[in-house]
């Protein structure tokens, strides 16, 4: 039995990452733990003024936020009616990245499922505040849902490397389970920009994928947003998974370095692994 994550702002993006997670665990055994939180700092003197007397200010400031919580289980429940699904509805008074990482450990998370952005993301921007704060201070893998994207059949992953880090064999073997489950064919492209000083130790491929096969790419000295931008546009892709430790490549990776100024705008489902 898998431990999936959900955190929702109950925003029509993270709704989507949901739905998208349903289609992603089909025919599997899972409890989906949907996660909102409300921060205290969130607190307005109108939730205070008018709660209803002999309640407590947090039950005030949740209420609406459990009522639409029990609406998204019964939207999970509605459109998965023969899975071996179960869905656990939490709420959490506190910051989300606090809450998500007392959550992972609670219930041995081993997935979050989420959005790109959420209710307050603007248009152009591509990962909101909230799903940077989970993919850099959340050590469990992250599998970030763009904005409308609809689920379609797994036929082909790539996984991209950058050669700064040693990357270690249970990384590999998450997207191993992915392609076994979805019985897709892997693309492995290695991007060596040249501002990297590129790692001498084993990263363990050639074991952890050697019986399943796998189609292997190389690309230097371009700057990975752009590489793998490209890449996409000629190999027809339906999940990407990267392999990240510090938090400087994946800012780079993100945002752009100081000299390329190119960020990277996902258009298929991106799943960050953690070292």
């Amino acid at each position: 039995m898998k431990n999936i994550l959900l955190p929702t702002d109950f925003s029509k993006n993270s709704k989507n990452a949901i739905r998208y997670a349903l289609q992603f665990f089909k025919g599997e055994t899972c409890t989906f733990h949907i996660l909102n939180t409300q921060k205290p700092t969130g607190y307005l003197t109108a939730d205070m003024l008018y709660s209803t007397p002999g309640t407590s200010v947090y039950d005030s400031i949740l209420k609406e936020n459990k009522t639409e919580l029990e609406k998204t289980v019964r939207f999970c429940e509605s459109i998965s009616e023969n899975e071996n699904f179960t869905f656990i509805p939490n709420i959490d008074f506190d910051d989300i990245e606090a809450a998500v990482n007392q959550t992972v450990a609670r219930h041995n998370i081993h997935l979050i499922i989420m959005g790109t952005n959420g209710a307050t993301g603007a248009k152009e921007v591509i990962f909101g505040s909230n799903t940077i704060k989970i993919i850099r201070n959340v050590n469990c893998p992250v599998l970030v849902i763009p904005e409308g994207y609809a689920f379609e059949k797994i036929n082909s992953v790539l996984l991209s490397l950058n050669y700064q880090n040693d990357v270690l064999q249970k990384s590999f073997e998450i997207v191993l389970n992915i392609v076994k489950k979805h019985n897709a064919a892997l693309k492995i492209l290695d991007i060596e920009e040249a501002d990297i000083v590129v790692s001498p130790k084993k990263n363990h491929i050639e074991a952890v994928f050697k019986k399943h096969g796998f189609e292997r790419y190389t690309i230097k000295n371009v700057p990975a947003p752009l590489a793998i931008s490209s890449f996409v546009q000629i190999v027809p892709i339906q999940l990407h998974a990267m392999v990240t430790r510090r938090k400087s490549f994946l800012d780079r990776f993100i945002f752009g370095s100081e000299t390329s100024k190119i960020s990277y705008a996902t258009v298929v489902p991106l799943l960050v692994l953690h070292e």
